[in-house]
């Protein structure tokens, strides 16, 4: 089964340039650095410990446990590899020249060996849900230890490794243990056929999330220059998302006509798409890159920023969290959670299930299914502050129960460097 998937990945490589190259007609940086995605990296003698992270919420993830790591271990070279450019600029923003950052070679065998050839990796992180046969099969070939830290396994992404069943098992267990987000995580790993002896289940990492203190000054500063407008967030929004936040944003100006929306598209290269369906409601829009002056003449605020996005939380009042109208799964509730921000969603939010039942039960996160629904439920926050405040603080409630997960990590990854046997416990 390997070899075929190893035959068919090779068959498929031009096309899989091709689409980076078709990527990088709105994104330049994709067709940059492709020596990197096969193996090609500047040497890195030193002993070191490799993170990988596949894009932007692995990315978000990880940044927590690689800064506790470089603290932790100053001895190793931490190297940090992404596969988009939007999980590029989120290292170099966060991390700058703590860290080496490259992009993630592809999943071939002279790719991973040319790599692996090129450093000198002690550990092996994969963040969430990145499963490689050739990586891993290779990494275990050359007793190089794997964790798949913050664990997270949705249900259609079970049932499609069932596809490839034996496949499967023999991946999660070339892994020296799998430190699972929850019980429901760990149960499917278990159905994949991952050796009990293996598993450990931590919680979520994301529940760790620290707000730095100039973040929030930053987003004070904002507050100020658009002088305490109220502020709905509509963050990681797909296409089909926007028309309804938009319908829905229509209605409630009818009544605030002062209200703020900022909208924040999940994948920034898409911002002049949105700008054209805000300017089609009539609403005057202020891009984020120009930097302009917000005054009562603007209706909508358009992130067309990378990395910014838990700012932009902080400037807000309430938070709709996209990827939820639309079969996506939804996006992180745990970033505006933190802020203490009383969060709507779409339905779809089976990737995240969970984090939203936690959230939902205690009185966090509204369910909305329309636009419609969406326009009431703002238009009932806008109206009491006691309430904003009182979902604010059953979110942050959720967070502060559920912190813990990092610890367990760094605990699990220091027996690495103990035994040769992983102990987690």
């Amino acid at each position: 089964m390997q070899l075929i998937y190893t035959i068919l990945h090779y068959i498929a490589m031009p096309f899989i340039l091709l689409r980076l190259l078709w990527r990088s007609r709105r994104i330049n940086e994709y067709r940059k650095r492709w020596n990197e995605r096969f193996g090609y990296i500047a040497a890195v003698p030193e002993k070191s410990i490799w993170i990988h992270a596949v894009s932007v919420g692995e990315t978000i993830a990880a940044i927590p446990l690689i800064k506790a790591l470089i603290k932790q271990y100053p001895q190793y070279t931490v190297i940090v590899t992404t596969t988009t450019p939007t999980g590029s600029s989120l290292v170099t923003q966060n991390l700058k020249n703590q860290v080496m950052h490259v992009y993630a070679p592809f999943d071939l065998p002279n790719a991973i060996r040319r790599f692996l050839r090129r450093t000198n990796i002690k550990l092996c992180i994969i963040m969430e849900t990145e499963l490689w046969p050739n990586l891993f099969s290779i990494c275990w070939k050359k007793s190089i230890p794997i964790i798949l830290a913050n664990g997270r396994l949705s249900e259609r992404s079970s049932l499609r490794y069932q596809l490839i069943a034996k496949l499967a098992k023999k991946m999660l267990n070339c892994c020296d243990t799998v430190i699972a987000q929850s019980v429901l995580d760990s149960e499917r790993y278990l159905r994949l056929g991952l050796d009990p002896k293996k598993l450990f289940i931590s919680g979520n990492i994301k529940f760790d999330i620290q707000i730095p203190d100039d973040l929030i000054s930053q987003a004070r500063l904002i507050k100020n220059q658009i002088n305490n407008r109220l502020v709905l967030i509509a963050a990681s929004t797909h296409a089909g998302e926007e028309n309804i936040v938009l319908d829905a944003f229509s209605q409630i100006r009818k009544k605030i006509p002062d209200l703020l929306l900022i909208l924040a598209p999940r994948h920034s290269n898409r911002s002049q798409q949105v700008a054209q369906l805000c300017r089609a409601h009539h609403f005057e829009i202020n891009f984020r890159t120009k930097k302009s002056l917000i005054d009562h003449s603007t209706d909508i605020v358009l992130i067309d920023t990378i990395g910014e996005l838990l700012m932009i939380y902080a400037v807000s009042d309430i938070a709709f969290v996209g990827g939820s109208f639309v079969p996506v799964g939804g996006h992180n509730l745990l970033e505006p959670a933190a802020l203490g921000l009383p969060i709507l969603s779409g339905p779809n939010l089976q990737n995240f299930t969970e984090i939203s039942n936690l959230l939902k039960n205690a009185g966090a996160l509204h369910i909305i299914s329309n636009a419609n629904q969406l326009a009431d439920t703002v238009l009932t926050l806008c109206a009491s502050k006691e309430l904003r405040e009182k979902m604010g603080q059953c979110a942050l409630k959720v967070i502060a129960e559920n912190r813990g997960a990092l610890q367990k990590h760094l605990n699990c990854i220091e027996s690495f460097f103990k035994a040769e046997q992983i102990e987690c416990g």
